[in-house]
């Protein structure tokens, strides 16, 4: 293992030098696999450490940005208990932190895939899947929708054709982490230095697929409920994992709540579509709802455009700018509060 993160950590050291990140070398050079109550579980060339972050980076932290999250890359001091510098991030998924505060939490960083598992059964929800989309597109990793349990399930190749046609083009596989069907499908989505995120709700298979991959028993797991996608949270924190072909997998705790943070480009992105249509409008300021010459309107009544996907469109353009608007507006707070404090700072010396 000791030789396999040399491996990697020699890659990832060229990679940065490459962006003008020229103060370091690779003894100081470390990876955040979790965080445990504010502090933090880093690989290093040789293992890993327990490390807590500068009084630097507290005092100039504004938002939860600013902190380290699950798979950044970091500078840690010659001791290697302390991390000194959060590295450019390539990648950076996201959603509102759970409850009425206008929160970001991060789920992962540094990602080049988001695996999206669902389980394949009567209750598979379109709609959700395309929530996970959208934080997928915008934090700049590339989607792939897992559809579970095709081992229990019924109908799996009907299934997954449906789900491909209502998602337009993206990447759609079915598997088992039981009988391994459809296992090798995700191999050409690992290589040495790629990092995938494994995201979906309770008791879908994201730790029994993490411990097929690591081929141990990391993981708890449990089975989810006859006729839904809901299941018992048996992963309760986030962790990164490395495999012996060099790919590091971060599983996550099922989510109960997918509510934008933001999505503006991933809109855009999933529904591409729907955005061409409102471009052929006579009007463009046009709603989409009584106006004359309305192209989206008329593919509607026409039936080449779902009823359903444009509503789920609007539902999330209204939810996005929304939380733009809320977002905006604690930035400034945050910013007024450094501020004041950076003051108080002056008076005292």
């Amino acid at each position: 293992m000791n030789t396999l993160r040399t491996q990697l950590f020699n890659s990832k050291l060229e990679s940065f030098k490459e962006v003008n990140v020229n103060d370091m070398n690779v003894q100081n050079l470390g990876r955040v696999v979790t965080e445990q109550k504010g502090a933090y579980m880093v690989m290093t060339k040789t293992g890993v450490n327990l490390c807590k972050i500068t009084g630097k980076i507290r005092f100039e932290t504004v938002t939860r940005e600013d902190l380290p999250a699950i798979g950044d890359w970091v500078l840690i001091n010659d001791e290697g208990s302390t991390i000194e510098k959060v590295l450019p991030r390539a990648s950076k998924f996201s959603r509102k932190k759970a409850g009425l505060e206008a929160d970001e939490q991060i789920i992962a960083t540094n990602i080049d895939t988001v695996f999206i598992l669902s389980s394949l059964n009567d209750e598979l929800n379109i709609g959700r899947i395309e929530r996970y989309l959208l934080l997928c597109w915008e934090s700049g990793a590339n989607p792939v929708v897992v559809l579970t349990k095709a081992d229990i399930y019924k109908n799996a190749a009907e299934k997954r054709k449906e789900v491909e046609d209502k998602l337009y083009g993206v990447k759609v596989l079915t598997i088992s982490s039981i009988t391994k069907e459809g296992i090798e499908e995700l191999s050409p989505y690992f290589g040495m230095g790629k990092t995938i995120a494994l995201v979906g709700s309770s008791g879908v298979g994201k730790s029994t697929l993490t411990n097929l991959l690591l081929d141990d028993d990391v993981q708890k797991t449990n089975e989810i409920r006859d006729g839904d996608d809901k299941g018992k949270h048996t992963t309760t924190h986030r962790e990164l994992f490395l495999l012996k072909n060099g790919t590091s997998i971060i599983d996550t705790p099922g989510m109960r709540e997918i509510q934008m943070w933001q999505g503006q480009e991933g809109l855009s992105t999933q529904f591409s579509d729907i955005e061409e249509l409102a471009h052929s409008c006579r009007f463009k300021d046009c709603s989409h709802n009584e106006e004359p010459g309305c192209r989206v309107k008329e593919t509607i009544l026409s039936g080449e455009l779902d009823p359903n996907r444009f509503s789920q469109y609007q539902k999330l353009q209204r939810e996005i700018a929304y939380m733009e608007r809320r977002g905006n507006k604690r930035l400034e707070s945050l910013e007024r509060k450094k501020w004041k404090n950076i003051g108080k700072q002056r008076k005292l010396k």
